[in-house]
């Protein structure tokens, strides 16, 4: 696989450099940009494979920049803040961040996070398409339908998904997704699964209105639920 390219959306000059030398040395290629307002008409034109997306920037704010993103990509996104409020963190993720890392952060930490979204963006596929009632999961075009219709998922929210419809009624806890979609385990990361699980839930009820798919099993996790 040619170098993948990861966009750095960035206005503090030493934070792009550190960046950029990490994961350059990791063997990936990097652009970067220093205003929010500046990055819809470039991912558009070049899409990147991954962005790592600061909040606070000139022009358009972060999260303004992941919302209408999300209009017409899926192209997986790492929110980076300074902020310490949980809750800004996980309006990223709702906005369909797929992880978010906070300032002051360890480079190597970062190119652990970065390699694991992309591999799971591509993980070689294995077995057969997965079918469950009007749902079908298409693990080498990373598609979901349902009754034909295409459901637009991220990739962190396309792996939860897969995990659950594989083992329809099984109770995954949420150490379990994130161990098994993630592929890493940090503090606070039990709410991030919370909020992945509710974008899914959203998207869903969009074609399926009414219908529970995802179920809540309070004080251990969510399971899949065969309409």
């Amino acid at each position: 696989m040619p170098h993948q390219n990861i966009l750095i959306v960035e206005d503090e000059k030493k934070i792009v450099e550190l960046l950029r030398d990490y994961l350059q040395k990791a063997q990936y290629k990097t652009t970067f940009l220093e205003r929010g307002d500046e990055v819809i008409a470039s991912v558009r034109q070049n899409p990147p494979d991954l962005i790592l997306l600061d909040i606070m920037l000139p022009g358009l704010d972060g999260m303004e920049v992941c919302r209408e993103i999300r209009k017409f990509s899926t192209v997986p996104i790492i929110m980076i803040t300074a902020r310490i409020e949980e809750v800004d963190r996980l309006i990223g993720l709702e906005l369909g961040a797929d992880d978010y890392i906070c300032k002051p952060f360890s480079p190597r930490e970062v190119v652990a996070r970065v390699k694991a979204v992309l591999r799971r963006v591509h993980a070689e596929p294995s077995g057969e398409k997965i079918k469950a009632g009007p749902f079908i999961l298409d693990a080498k075009t990373h598609q979901v339908t349902i009754d034909g219709r295409e459901l637009e998922l991220t990739p962190s929210e396309f792996g939860l998904l897969k995990v659950l419809m594989t083992h329809p009624a099984r109770v995954f806890s949420r150490n379990e997704l994130l161990n098994l979609v993630q592929g890493y385990d940090f503090e606070g990361y039990d709410r991030t699964i919370d909020t992945h699980i509710k974008n899914l839930r959203k998207k869903i009820a969009q074609q399926l209105p009414n219908v529970e798919i995802i179920s809540t099993v309070y004080g251990v996790g969510y399971k899949f639920l065969v309409p």
